[in-house]
């Protein structure tokens, strides 16, 4: 009796909280409640339900298992639902805020994602949608892409985070904007008054974004309604402009004439088409001014903004040093060796060549490596910085060309780091805006800054080189990049390149890449320019090409 009496009472009192978690107790299946919400009944084995560890599932994602994960995230996204859809991914925190954005602040509205075949553990699909904003509507359409990765923890597949996911233009830390537009549009001209559009020029669209960002309240146009990408930090701090991905309605836009050359700007274009991921740029030696600037790949201006070693086109500035120096003169005995150890590193050329008893002027042309690493005992480890920023204008971070732009690197650097900079290795970073300056400070024998829109327009000022190579330092100069351009390592590509020309060819090694970077830089008349082809080998035969094309063309 007094057993039945206790589980009455037990009856009638709610449910119990058991280690945390509420155990419902109904009728007879008290235990399996019990043992359900694990409130530690014994298991089989005699240990504790309680006590085991869950299995964490491992190894490569199921077909299944990345259909189903896209498919929830997907389904959650279009339903507005972007708690939901933000749990999906392997970072919620990052994921919440852009995703109900999506809605608050980009106005996006009837969205439907569709996807589309699944490749491995990537899933394409597409997005239509309609945007609107203050009575004003307009349909979107574009094409994404997400990827499914398995949780270290505990196994579960999630869609792995970034921004790129909403949107192919997105970099994480960006927001997408609808309303009135930060800033009016411009019209940009050319020299001759023609109007720079994406449909003439493919790979202009980076150059008219900076255009708008930096003159459009200046230029008098009016803003207009648009969608578009506000850059977060990180894109910011990569010189990246906001974006406009939709307009609404038109402003009235300004006018901003720029230096681009209609004819070469279209050769530029033309050549930069015949080679991935080339980008070029072709300069005015005795202004600065920039007559074309084309990137095969048109998301981003690499000529422009582009930050990579340039390899041995930067021999040209360490030869003026060694020059400068009496450490070299293009006719003088100079070693190259196959090896040359410095900073317990060892150097070598390509293909382990060496010349005996050969002249500077033999080792810039070959572009012998060990020629300018052998002098590295003999120089300061600020040297080639200060070379690099008091007669070429690079480095300062104070170019004002009118778009944002990258300046050039030459660290100061130490042992092997330095010696690797010699040969454009190390720290040193370039585009070929700032290699073609390089010729075409060699060639005028003044830098000059480039620039895209004249200084007369926003009376801003021009970086200035603090001193100039001496007459006899400049002649040398030009005499090893004529003998390279006419028998050396640049010849084959300046062929038939008539006139007072000079070249130097480069090849970068990158980390994880089979095939180095290509560099070319060379100078014609008043003409000065300079190509990179990232994964492209011998810059010779790359970027070379490209760069005669465009001498050529100009002459």
């Amino acid at each position: 009796m007094g057993n039945r009496r206790r589980v009455a009472e037990r009856r009638k009192t709610g449910p119990a909280v058991v280690g945390g978690m509420i155990a419902v107790v109904v009728g007879g299946a008290g235990f399996g409640a019990y043992a359900l919400f694990g409130g530690g009944a014994a298991a089989d084995d005699g240990t504790r339900a309680s006590d085991r560890k869950p299995e964490v599932k491992t190894g490569p994602l199921s077909p299944a298992e990345v259909t189903t994960t896209a498919r929830a995230f997907l389904t959650a996204w279009q339903s507005g639902k972007a708690d939901r859809a933000a749990s999906a991914t392997d970072d919620p925190a990052a994921a919440r805020p852009l995703l109900t954005g999506y809605t608050k602040d980009a106005h996006i509205k009837d969205v439907t994602l569709t996807p589309g075949t699944r490749s491995g553990d990537k899933v394409p699909f597409t997005v239509k949608a309609t945007v609107a904003y203050k009575g004003t509507e307009k349909p979107l359409a574009y094409d994404s892409a997400l990827t499914v990765v398995r949780r270290t923890s505990d196994g579960k597949p999630l869609v792995d985070w970034h921004a790129a996911v909403v949107h192919p233009d997105l970099r994480d830390g960006d927001t997408l904007v609808t309303g009135a537009a930060g800033t009016p549009p411009v019209k940009a001209l050319d020299r001759d008054g023609g109007e720079l559009t994406t449909k003439k020029y493919a790979s202009i669209g980076p150059v008219l974004d900076g255009l708008r960002e930096k003159y459009g309240k200046e230029a008098g146009g009016k803003a207009g309604v648009e969608l578009r990408v506000v850059r977060g930090k990180a894109a910011k701090a990569k010189d990246l402009s906001d974006k406009t991905l939709l307009e609404l309605s038109e402003g009235t836009p300004g006018t901003v004439k720029t230096t681009l050359d209609p004819a070469l700007q279209a050769a530029a274009e033309q050549q930069v088409a015949k080679k991935a991921r080339s980008s070029v740029v072709l300069l005015r030696v005795s202004t600065g001014e920039i007559l074309a600037a084309a990137n095969a790949s048109p998301g981003f201006n690499t000529a422009f903004q582009g930050s990579l070693a340039p390899g041995s086109t930067m021999k040209v500035v360490t030869s003026s040093l060694l020059i400068e120096k009496g450490l070299a003169s293009p006719d003088k005995k100079h070693p190259c060796p196959k090896y040359f150890t410095y900073g317990h590193w060892k150097f070598q050329n390509d293909d382990k060549f060496e010349i005996k008893n050969g002249t500077f002027k033999a080792s810039f042309a070959r572009s012998c490596n060990t020629a300018f690493i052998s002098q590295a005992p003999k120089l300061k480890n600020d040297d080639l910085t200060k070379q690099a920023q008091q007669v070429f204008g690079l480095g300062m971070n104070n170019w004002a060309i009118g778009v944002p732009s990258f300046d050039g690197a030459v660290p100061v650097q130490s042992a092997a780091q330095m010696g690797a900079s010699l040969i454009g290795q190390g720290g040193v970073r370039m585009n070929p805006l700032n290699m073609a300056s390089v010729s075409a400070t060699v060639k005028s024998g003044t830098f000059h800054q480039p620039y895209l829109v004249s200084p007369q327009v926003d009376g801003r000022r021009l970086a200035k080189a603090s001193r100039t190579m001496s007459a006899g330092t400049l002649s040398q100069l030009r005499e090893l990049m004529s003998y390279t351009a006419a028998y050396g390592t640049a010849a084959e590509a300046m062929a038939g390149v008539g006139g007072d020309v000079g070249a130097k060819t480069g090849s970068a090694e990158v980390d994880g890449q089979k095939k180095p970077n290509g560099w070319f830089t060379a100078y014609r008349g008043d003409l000065a320019a300079a190509g990179v082809v990232q994964q492209g080998g011998h810059g010779g035969s790359t970027a070379g090409p490209i760069v005669a094309a465009l001498l050529k063309r100009g002459g």
